[in-house]
């Protein structure tokens, strides 16, 4: 999700409520304790040099079970780091502590912002000799003949399946 997007869907909500892609819900005492920019500059392993650019959010969990960031305050919050990067649309990431710190991109479903898992990738497959995933093509049953069938119930050649 890019940050005009998400500043559209708090402006619209109530209260903030995230949850995990399983539908666990993240507790509404969470607080948000880091809002900034992460510039990732890197060398792919195809030898291109790349730059990523996103807008870093990290939830955290305290013992303050009463506490509870309103959609207008994290309004607040984006206003006050728009400065650090000039009111660019980038990518919204959140950080967020399960087993170990883990990032997560972000989607909308109802009144729910939902934590999409990352995953690392290979930027340039081809240039490291890994081939393509190819997909089978689909097929009309209509349009798939006998002659291609090894078996039917009248063959006698004791192949059938």
């Amino acid at each position: 999700m890019k940050t005009s997007h998400f500043k559209k869907h708090l402006s619209g909500q109530e209260s903030l409520n995230f949850v995990l892609e399983n539908n666990i819900q993240i507790p509404p005492h969470f607080h948000v304790t880091e809002a900034g920019i992460t510039t990732k500059q890197f060398v792919d392993c195809g030898n291109t040099i790349r730059t990523e650019k996103k807008l870093n959010f990290q939830i955290w969990l305290a013992e303050d079970t009463e506490h509870r960031l309103s959609p207008n305050k994290l309004l607040k919050i984006i206003e006050k780091t728009e400065q650090l990067w000039g009111n660019e649309d980038l990518d919204i990431e959140i950080e967020y502590q399960t087993n170990t710190i883990g990032k997560y991109t972000l989607d909308k479903k109802d009144n729910d912002f939902v934590l999409l898992a990352t995953s690392t990738a290979c930027l340039a497959q081809e240039n490291c000799g890994i081939e393509q995933k190819t997909t089978k093509p689909k097929l009309n049953l209509a349009e798939i003949s006998n002659k291609n069938v090894c078996c039917s119930p009248n063959t006698n050649s004791g192949k059938c399946c």
